[in-house]
C-alpha cells in the first residue's frame, strides 16, 4: 500500500498549463482532515473513519464538506469561495475523497468518474476460496434502506467488484479491491454475499466484539484533472488498525 499523500502525474503530449493558485494559509487547514492535494480546481483529502462526507438531519457541522467550506472561505462566512461534492464515502469508510472548487469542475469530474480507477483495501473474516476474481450482481435498495443483490436487471443495477487477496492470517484476509462500477455499498454487499463481510460492518455483516471500525479504506485513486486533463494518481495508507487487526492476538 503506497504512502499517504503521494501523487504522480502522466502528462498528455500538450497539457494545458495549470491556473495560478495561491495556497490558503496553514492556520486555516482543518486539523482533523488532511489535505493531500489542492490547486485552483480540485481538493483531495484523506477522510478519517467516523467523519461524514456531507450533512444529515442529525449532523450538519462535523462533515468533510463543512470543514472544507470553512477552509476555502478562510473562516469568512460571506466569502464566495466554496467546494462542490464530486463523490462520497460512507461515514465508516476512510480514505481518499475528491472535491471540486467550481460547478464546472464538478460536472466534468462526475461525467468522467466511471472511467477513473478506484482501489480500496478491506479486511474480511476468513479465507476466500479463490484468491482473485470478480463479483457481479444486480443491486437494489430494499424497504429498510439496505442494498441487496437481486436476480435480474429489471429489479436492480449491475455492479462489478474485482478483488485480490494480498495477505492472510489465521482468521482474516486483507483484500485489494477495484471498483468496476459505482453502486451504493457494492463492496460491502458483494463481500457479505460471499460469506466474508468486511470486518466491523454492522449493516451487512456481524456485530463483532472488540471491532469498533469498518475495515474499508479508499486507498488509491487515479483521475484526470478537469482543466489540464493530466492523469493524476493519489494514494493513502490504510489506517494503523488494519495492520493491528491482521497481526493481533485473535488474527
Amino acid at each position: 500500500m503506497a504512502g499517504v499523500g503521494h501523487s504522480s502525474f502522466i502528462q498528455d503530449p500538450m497539457p494545458k498549463k495549470a491556473k495560478p493558485f495561491k495556497p490558503v494559509p496553514k492556520r486555516f487547514h482543518p486539523g482533523s482532515l488532511p489535505i493531500l492535494y489542492e490547486d485552483h480546481d480540485i481538493l483531495v483529502v484523506d477522510k478519517p473513519s467516523g467523519l461524514l462526507t456531507v450533512s444529515t438531519d442529525r449532523e450538519s457541522d462535523r462533515t468533510a464538506f463543512a470543514y472544507l467550506m470553512d477552509y476555502v472561505r478562510k473562516g469568512q462566512a460571506k466569502s464566495r469561495s466554496r467546494v462542490f461534492i464530486v463523490h462520497r464515502l460512507d461515514r465508516e469508510t476512510s480514505g481518499l475523497l475528491v472535491f471540486a472548487k467550481s460547478e464546472e469542475s464538478k460536472r466534468w469530474l462526475q461525467q468522467e468518474w466511471a472511467e477513473f480507477n478506484k482501489t480500496y483495501f478491506a479486511v474480511v473474516r476468513g479465507h476466500l476460496a479463490e484468491k482473485s476474481g470478480v463479483f457481479s450482481s444486480y443491486l437494489a435498495e430494499n424497504g429498510v434502506h439496505k442494498m441487496v443483490s437481486v436476480k435480474s436487471s429489471d429489479l436492480g443495477k449491475l455492479a462489478k467488484t474485482a478483488y485480490k487477496v494480498i495477505k492472510e492470517s489465521k482468521a482474516y484476509s486483507l483484500l485489494e479491491i477495484e471498483l468496476m462500477s459505482g453502486k451504493k455499498h457494492q463492496i460491502r454487499v458483494h463481500l457479505s454475499d460471499q460469506g466474508h463481510a468486511v470486518v466491523g460492518d454492522k449493516k451487512y455483516g456481524q456485530d463483532e466484539k472488540g471491532t469498533k471500525r469498518l475495515m474499508l479504506h479508499a486507498g488509491s485513486l487515479t483521475i484526470k484533472h478537469p482543466y489540464t486533463e493530466e492523469w493524476m494518481t493519489f494514494s493513502s495508507n490504510a489506517p494503523h488498525y488494519f495492520d493491528a487487526l491482521m497481526k493481533g492476538p485473535n488474527a
